[in-house]
């Protein structure tokens, strides 16, 4: 962390009793690339969002002219470290009693900005509004407040996956993270501020208030106040988590003396909100009284949400607005309220990021011209707090890390590309990438953090030794280590923090992490050399093939494919091999894998359908560089093209561990193609086509693919999805069901999950899936 401003409370202009450390590159990070600004103000909380445009490396490839004086270099390509720039979108919320502090900071550190005008919302914009214009040397330009939430919602609910979840105090896992919607609409969202707003929400510019109650937010806070004479609202709801309502309402078998049947009203049930107080002659807690307020105007809140929700026959119901705020006990009496008056028909859904809404859509009002709704969005998790960051009761630890200054950040990186769904899913909306929540996992996720702690001295070392001409290159990896040790450590005590928890999350985590310090591909020489070795092994690999008979060359290849997805440095069973080996061969990688029967196995089946037509088109989502992908996937897909089956590979658009990038993969295949006249002639005749994904993770997302690859399966008429690797066909997509035939092929490089999928080190999964009514594909569970 760099050397931190500090501010007294004197000089600040607002009364407080201690000096505010502000830690600023940790808080208002690429501050001086600042472009645009916005500002929701509520009642107690600031959030500020700003576009910044951030310089990092990329790794570039780029092929040799072995025509030129370059001849010389055995290599095929080289490698080269470019300044890329990117846009990133940065919220941060924290206390109104701040915003000076802040505004003054922000304008020490405005260099670049080009705009003269700050949209602003919420009630506080016009309560602040000549502070900001004074600080800033700023334009205030108000916003309607309902406006900008319901553009806000729809830009989460798009670009976030997992940003919408239910919330079960009792359950294994207290947060159940829902998957992303192909179709956000129609929705409720239930706004509680200091009153609450209903509003039906139809398309991206259709909504209507609908409903509301000033019983809300603003009442709980006064009623609390003059109750307990606590003033400040967070500690109001901490009473409320300690009290116990029974003693202050009358229940229905207070009056009834147990439950009344012939109404289903169970005894436990409140019959009347602080009934006991009037005839109790005593004192009640601070904390009872606390508890049986939230009750009381959270049920009265779910009930209005359920007669809106069925009067206008919508299923989902959203919460927001700063009287949850992602306070556990008032998450958990909404639901409850939901669940009773809908019998579990309506489902209580919160969002990760609802204190962020007001001020996304402010930014977006201010964005319009720059049309951010053409791109797609991603979740930076190395510069996010991430959910509970700063809830009191949740994590004190946490709350304290920055000091005095109680902040929370969300940090959104412009794609390069619109992702979509594949075509090809038989369900959009009930796809779930991921085959293991570690977020419920308990034993699941406690080996997994370990696993990824134990990889972090391997991963530092890698991506030292990739930069080697660069002196600092040592600094910025033991920067990368503790913030990615931090990470794990926030995971470990809130693995809900950044949604469902799991390996993929896990490895998209790490990248992030190693993208902020500058390391755009750690892996990148390892690949590099692999490439270059392999390719001198394709044209007799291809050789050894051609003298087997058509039965023996079908298994062959599908040896061939499993063998070469050993090779993965993302494995440390296979980097221990590699390290101590660098001549562990394809051959010896062969006889590694066990013997049939595999773990799961559906090779007669697929054998019998090879016997069949050709498919029309296959596309091939590939694993691994060098050896994976030249002497594995390349023969497997000069065999599909023999066939008569047109093949489309997909790779990655950026780097993640030793994966081959769509920009390595147009090189080795033009190479390829110059020894072998298959691949020429599918290029030429534009039957083989290489297409990015849209991913820079080793998982595989299918509802998160670039819309040029889309566009291309439906064109193509795709018949065939060929998934490779354990990181894209197990860790995900094990269960994804597609409507088109899948073959899901991976070698378990990992000892504790061979061990929980009932297997060894290097069992075989290769599934094959016809999607016919009433076929029940080979399950894999823990045995």
């Amino acid at each position: 962390m760099a050397e931190c401003v500090r501010l007294d409370s004197s000089t600040s202009g607002h009364t407080m009793d201690k000096s505010i450390t502000l830690p600023p590159d940790e808080i208002f990070r690429n501050l001086e690339n600042a472009k645009r600004f916005a500002i929701d103000i509520g009642g107690s909380l600031t959030k500020l969002a700003y576009y910044s445009t951030v310089q990092h490396k990329v790794a570039k490839v780029r092929s040799f002219d072995h025509t030129t004086k370059e001849a010389s270099s055995d290599k095929l390509y080289e490698i080269s470290v470019q300044e890329e720039v990117t846009a990133r979108l940065h919220f941060i919320k924290f206390e109104n009693a701040y915003i000076e502090t802040c505004l003054d900071f922000i304008k020490d550190h405005l260099v670049n900005t080009d705009t003269k005008v700050i949209k602003a919302t919420g009630g506080g914009a016009h309560k602040f509004k000549e502070l900001i214009e004074r600080k800033l040397g700023l334009k205030v330009d108000k916003e309607d407040e309902m406006t900008c939430l319901i553009k806000g919602c729809n830009f989460v609910l798009r670009n976030i996956p997992h940003e919408a979840f239910v919330y079960a105090k009792h359950a294994d896992s207290e947060f159940r993270f829902q998957t992303t919607q192909p179709d956000i609409f129609p929705y409720l969202l239930v706004n509680i501020g200091s009153g609450v707003s209903i509003v039906k929400v139809e398309s991206e510019d259709k909504f209507e208030r609908i409903g509301g109650s000033s019983i809300g937010g603003g009442t709980f806070w006064g009623l609390g106040a003059l109750l307990t004479k606590t003033k400040r609202f967070d500690e109001l709801l901490q009473l409320a988590s300690k009290g116990q309502h029974t003693s202050v309402d009358m229940l229905v078998k207070d009056i009834y003396g147990g439950s009344y049947g012939s109404l289903g009203l169970t005894g436990d049930l409140i019959a009347s909100s602080f009934g006991k107080s009037a005839t109790a002659d005593r004192a009640f807690s601070k904390e009872d009284m606390a508890k049986s307020l939230l009750h009381m105007i959270s049920n009265d809140i779910g009930q209005l949400a359920c007669l809106y929700a069925k009067l206008h026959n919508l299923s989902r119901v959203y919460f927001g607005g700063f009287f949850i705020r992602g306070h556990p006990v008032t998450m958990h009496t909404i639901t409850y309220s939901i669940n009773f008056f809908t019998k579990g028909e309506v489902q209580a859904l919160f969002l990760r990021h609802e204190g962020y809404l007001g001020a996304i859509g402010a930014f977006l009002k201010g964005a319009e011209e720059d049309n951010p709704n053409q791109y797609s969005w991603g979740e930076n998790y190395a510069g996010s707090s991430g959910l509970m960051s700063v809830s009191p009761d949740m994590n004190p630890m946490q709350r304290a890390r920055s000091g005095t200054f109680p902040f929370d950040m969300l940090e959104m990186d412009r794609l390069e590309r619109k992702l979509v769904n594949l075509p090809l899913l038989q369900d959009a909306s009930s796809y779930i990438p991921d085959t293991v929540d570690l977020t419920e996992d308990a034993l699941a996720r406690e080996y997994w953090l370990y696993c990824f702690e134990e990889a972090l001295d391997g991963v530092v070392k890698r991506a030292v030794a990739s930069q080697p001409d660069m002196p600092e290159a040592a600094e910025r990896a033991e920067k990368f280590r503790q913030k990615y040790r931090h990470k794990l450590q926030t995971l470990r005590h809130q693995p809900f923090a950044y949604g469902s928890l799991t390996v993929r999350s896990l490895l998209d985590t790490r990248e992030h992490c190693l993208n902020e310090f500058n390391f755009p591909d750690p892996y990148s020489k390892i690949k590099q050399r692999e490439n270059d070795m392999a390719l001198k092994y394709y044209q007799k690999a291809v050789k050894s093939l051609e003298v087997l008979s058509w039965e023996e060359r079908q298994f062959a290849l599908v040896r061939g494919v499993l063998a070469g997805n050993v090779f993965d440095w993302g494995a440390k069973a296979v980097s221990d091999v590699l390290e101590s080996d660098p001549e562990f061969g394809f051959e010896h990688a062969k006889r590694q894998l066990e013997e049939r029967p595999w773990l799961v196995d559906s090779y007669d089946q697929w054998f019998e359908r090879l016997k069949g037509p050709p498919h029309k088109c296959a596309l091939f989502f590939v694993d691994n560089s060098g050896v994976d992908i030249i002497l594995g996937v390349m023969p497997f897909v000069r065999e599909l093209l023999s066939r008569g089956t047109e093949v489309v590979l997909a790779s990655n658009s950026g780097p993640a561990l030793n994966d081959v990038t769509n920009g390595e993969l147009l090189i080795l295949t033009e190479s390829i193609a110059a020894m072998d006249p298959v691949i020429q002639a599918g290029l030429r005749d534009d039957r083989l086509t290489l297409v990015q994904s849209g991913s820079s993770s080793p998982c595989l997302d299918l509802s998160r693919l670039d819309k040029v690859l889309a566009m291309v399966v439906r064109e193509r008429k795709t018949d065939l999805v060929i998934i490779e690797g354990m990181g894209r066909a197990i860790h995900t997509n094990y269960y994804a069901m597609l409507s088109c035939e899948s073959l899901k092929m991976a070698v378990i490089k990992n000892s504790w999950l061979a061990d929980r999928l009932g297997g060894k080190l290097f069992s075989v999964v290769f599934k094959y899936e016809v999607p016919a009514a009433g076929h029940h594909s080979a399950a894999l569970t823990p045995s």
